[in-house]
């Protein structure tokens, strides 16, 4: 929608903050989750099946579904140039067009849920692979939801519902925690035996579902009352807004949906190893939680303006917010990720080891975490760059990319999967997205008539070079902490950690504010000005 049609708006700080605290909301809900699975379960039968059976519908929940998916991605990309009496029908004809698409996509996964569990978990013993295919056919319905979610979360975006957007994924995270607290009061302690494994993979695969239910009802009910559309049928394919938006969504939905592709390939060469499926969730989580908060912060607000200076008499001020966009990126993953490497052991053994997560879960769930907080700047500066993409109208350079990389995917976990184990399946994943990063900024210094490669990559370097000062830093006062106080006890880890923590963010505020980086201190004083005020 035109700027002139919408509510006044907010600066980019503004709406930062209100990310900020719905996500960060979000995030601990999804935490919770996780640690009441792996509570009950740990890395046993019901997890790994879950691990498993989650591939297709949970990926098209996250990525189709998901805040800057490529569904919301293309909808915010034609809507923001668009008068709001266009919005409800067009938004009616891509929904019926994506909805009867997804309902296909539905049915096959409950009809073929058998082949689909052989393929990517080809070790998995009998037990594992029932319950997988029980919850594959359960969860097949969050294909059509997925759809509908990410189309909404487009459509709200653009008309400034940032909150919702931010805080209604913890409506999944509140049913399936739901479903375990009923299951743990009807079990007890009986809940953590391989006896009730296939009852508690059913209570995850229903409460996921149910979540999913609820977080499109409401999004539904605030798109009718904003007016910006609702259940009808509209078959107008032809109209130039659906148009456009099929030329972004298309190939950005093939793209994501080739993520799938990719796990599904880690987790076949991990399915000889024990545990290592729901060890990759467990780890996954713990990277996820700040980046899923830091992403969309950075690319809710920046996704409509990458849109409004597509036209190429405005790049000068696109390249201006792509490097704000990237410093940013950097300013948060490099030293988060150092973190993640530097106490990855405690930060597990916080977060999970209690319960049916015993220590040999934590040794495979830190090593991991390692490995993901290596590529931490990777994931998210990749992000960044897609959006830029969408936002010009050009879905098939990432789609290209995506393509290019399910070889190389495949290439280097079979290189790295036998040296490092399941920690270099995550290693593969890290070169793969450094990969698709460095690809997409030399298209686009192609596509934008060049990029200031030095203003760009001087910041960022030294960025990466306080963020190794600071997760040796923490490293270090992690050591000498554990010889002073131990190793043991929930709270002398949770003050080593915090101890150890916030030495590494000391040590990487006081470099960074040295460095002065005008992006950086400008978004840094107005957060600052906008908590203090309130």
């Amino acid at each position: 929608m035109t700027q002139q049609d919408q509510k006044p708006s907010r600066s980019f700080a503004g709406i930062a903050g209100i990310v900020a605290i719905a996500t960060l909301i979000s995030k601990i809900f999804g935490l919770i989750r996780q640690q009441a699975i792996a509570a009950a379960f740990g890395v046993g039968a019901a997890a790994t099946a879950y691990s498993y059976a989650y591939i297709i519908p949970g990926f098209l929940l996250i990525l189709l579904g998901g805040v800057n998916g490529p569904l919301h991605s293309a909808v915010v990309s034609v809507l923001a140039k668009r008068k709001q009496q266009e919005a409800a029908p067009l938004v009616e004809t891509v929904t019926t067009l994506v909805g009867g698409f997804l309902f296909i996509v539905t049915f096959a996964q409950i009809f073929l849920a058998d082949e689909i569990v052989d393929l990517v978990g080809h070790g998995l013993d009998v037990t594992t692979r029932a319950i997988a295919i029980q919850q594959l056919q359960i969860m097949a319905p969050m294909a059509l939801f997925s759809g509908l979610i990410g189309i909404g979360f487009g459509t709200l975006n653009t008309a400034n519902q940032y909150w919702l957007l931010s805080i209604s994924p913890l409506l999944s995270s509140i049913t399936v925690v739901g479903g375990l607290g009923i299951l743990a009061m009807q079990l007890g302690k009986d809940i953590i035996k391989p006896d009730y494994a296939f009852i508690g993979g059913m209570v995850l695969a229903w409460g996921t579902l149910a979540g999913a239910i609820l977080q499109w009802l409401v999004q539904l009910i605030v798109q009718w009352r904003l007016g910006l559309g609702t259940l009808r049928l509209r078959f107008d394919f032809k109209s130039p807004g659906v148009q456009e938006v099929i030329k972004i969504m298309t190939p950005a939905t093939i793209s994501s949906g080739m993520m799938p592709i990719n796990v599904a390939t880690d987790l076949y060469f991990a399915s000889p190893i024990p545990g290592a499926a729901a060890g990759f969730n467990y780890a996954n989580l713990l990277v996820q939680t700040p980046l899923g908060i830091i992403s969309n912060i950075i690319l809710l607000p920046l996704l409509p303006i990458f849109a409004k200076l597509a036209d190429p008499e405005n790049w000068q001020e696109l390249k201006l917010r792509i490097r704000q966009g990237l410093l940013l990126t950097a300013f948060t993953m490099l030293p988060l990720g150092a973190l993640m490497v530097a106490l990855s052991v405690p930060i597990v053994q916080v977060v999970y080891e209690r319960g049916a997560f015993k220590p040999e879960a934590t040794q495979l769930v830190s090593s991991l975490l390692v490995a993901y907080g290596i590529g931490m700047f990777a994931y998210l500066g990749r992000d960044v760059l897609v959006r830029v993409f969408y936002a010009l109208g050009d879905g098939q350079t990432p789609f290209r990319i995506s393509s290019i990389n399910i070889f190389l995917n495949i290439v280097l976990d079979w290189f790295f999967v036998k040296p490092f184990g399941a920690p270099g399946l995550v290693l593969a994943t890290v070169g793969v997205n450094c990969g698709s990063m460095l690809m997409l900024l030399w298209l686009l210094d192609r596509k934008l008539n060049g990029l200031p490669w030095r203003e760009w990559s001087v910041p960022i370097l030294s960025l990466i070079v306080a963020s190794l000062v600071a997760g040796v830093t923490s490293y270090e006062t992690l050591v000498v902490s554990q010889q002073l106080l131990g190793k043991t006890g929930l709270l002398i880890l949770l003050l080593q950690l915090s101890i150890s923590g916030l030495a590494g963010i000391a040590v990487f505020a006081a470099i960074a504010s040295w460095m002065k980086i005008p992006e950086v201190n400008n978004f840094v004083a107005r957060l600052r000005q906008r908590f203090l005020k309130k």
